[in-house]
């Protein structure tokens, strides 16, 4: 089961994307239905789903935050590509290593390719001879549908 769905709230505004294991899940337990889904493909009595939406209302408290959490999947979804090569993002590079009392934090975490990230080690990019083609910081904008 592969593939993602995006889940509505009672109200129809966008929470997140889930697996599609978890979504046949929701369906299951009844807390959610199926608002599309897709036309050839079932799952046993269910169809398959693209879009739910929860049966009861969410407080989406936090959505309001002042400054979204630094997570590797958000930080992936904020640079979309390598921050040193421009190729696929598939883990986060510390700019300054954990080794060195680094943090995961906006300023600090940045997308990077496998290979870059073993290029660059425990050092930073200066020391490994690597420039960053952007500038770490907290996201602008809403990374929660991406």
């Amino acid at each position: 089961m592969d593939g993602h769905v995006l889940v509505l709230n009672a109200s129809y505004e966008p929470l997140q994307r889930v697996s599609l294991r978890h979504a046949i899940r929701m369906l299951v337990r009844q807390v959610a239905v199926v608002e599309e889904a897709h036309a050839e493909q079932m799952f046993g009595r269910y169809p398959r789903p693209l879009v739910l939406r929860l049966v009861r209302y969410v407080v989406m408290k936090w959505v309001h935050r002042r400054k979204p959490m630094c997570t590797k999947s958000a930080v992936k979804a904020r640079d979309g590509a390598c921050a040193y090569c421009g190729g696929r993002a598939e883990t986060v590079d510390h700019v300054v290593p954990r080794s060195r009392g680094g943090l995961l934090t906006w300023d600090n975490a940045v997308a990077a390719c496998v290979r870059c990230n073993h290029r660059k080690a425990d050092r930073t990019p200066a020391e490994a001879g690597m420039r960053l083609l952007i500038v770490p910081g907290p996201p602008r904008g809403v990374l929660l549908l991406r």
